[in-house]
């Protein structure tokens, strides 16, 4: 009777083992390790700040900040108790219609742009459209304050069309601000986006158009039923980073275009955090708020990936 062949199972490296054997590959990530601790994990050190009285003394920072008086939660109330609903309000505003624009005009320029036939069209239009993104907001403010000027052309068009009769102080009334600031941010990062778009749609298998065109699908039923289905992963990621970010309604804008008769409205949590922890030297509160910030974007990227992973399988992690 023959015997069965025996078969003989690898030796299972262990971890010092696996490591010595790829030494080189672990050295040259060395100077990135270093970089992400230098850069991104040490100033987390200074979060320590939210929950102490940091005065600076000249002593050294951080001397400083651990001789400074522990006041626990005590700014965090403060800043809950006086400001937070005004604050609030005008982060979720501004970042709420951002994100009503925002997010799904790169989606349909990414659709347009691909049913567009004309090549050299198309170069034009992608180009012309994120070239925004690379202008700096100091830029960017200045073309929006000149436009939306009393003389500007904006004010010049709705006059010449018989919509007003007097020019509009679009920068003098608050509410006005947070759809400005709306429309600036889609119109700058708009093209950007639709970059990512147009790269998954480049992936999509071409046979499943052939397939649809010889059932007779139009082009409109094309999108719907297989460049759209084929996007909701990326959409879905993206969506998740959206919301995770609606707290960070931007910096520049808000400084450059604001002034002090409309700061009721322009202030949110970034230049409130910057007013008060450089410019009037309230470190730890300036700190208490950005942190207060950063824990409640965590929280809402955790909760919108659960709940796409719940949906549709296309969560971020």
């Amino acid at each position: 009777m023959a015997k069965e062949p025996t078969t003989v199972t690898p030796k299972k490296k262990s971890v010092w083992n696996t490591i010595w054997h790829q030494r080189y590959l672990y050295i040259l990530m060395i100077p990135a390790l270093v970089w992400v601790v230098l850069i991104c994990y040490a100033p987390m050190t200074g979060l320590y700040m939210a929950f102490v009285n940091y005065k600076p003394t000249g002593g050294g920072y951080f001397k400083d900040l651990l001789s400074a008086k522990f006041v626990g939660f005590d700014w965090f109330k403060y800043f809950l108790s006086h400001d937070f609903g005004k604050i609030m309000r005008n982060t979720l505003c501004t970042s709420g219609l951002t994100l009503l624009f925002s997010f799904p005009m790169p989606i349909i320029l990414a659709i347009l742009l691909n049913e567009v036939r004309n090549a050299r069209v198309k170069k034009f239009v992608q180009t012309a459209s994120y070239l925004p993104y690379f202008i700096s907001w100091v830029i960017a403010a200045n073309i929006f304050m000149t436009f939306l000027s009393s003389s500007g052309l904006v004010n010049d068009l709705l006059k010449k069309m018989g919509v007003i009769e007097e020019s509009i102080l679009f920068f003098q009334k608050g509410p006005y601000f947070w759809w400005i600031i709306a429309f600036a941010n889609t119109w700058k990062s708009m093209g950007y986006n639709a970059i990512i778009y147009l790269s998954t749609i480049s992936g999509i298998d071409q046979q499943l158009y052939e397939a649809a065109e010889v059932d007779g699908a139009t082009r409109i039923q094309k999108i719907f039923y297989i460049t759209l289905p084929s996007m909701k992963g990326t959409i879905s990621i993206l969506l998740i980073l959206a919301i995770g970010g609606i707290l960070t309604t931007g910096f520049e804008q808000q400084l450059l275009m604001g002034n002090n008769s409309i700061l009721d409205y322009s202030d949110v949590l970034d230049t409130y955090a910057y007013r008060y922890g450089l410019a009037k030297g309230m470190y730890s509160y300036g700190t208490a708020v950005g942190m207060f910030k950063s824990v409640v974007s965590f929280i809402l990227v955790m909760t919108a990936n659960k709940i796409t992973r719940r949906l549709n399988d296309s969560a971020l992690f």
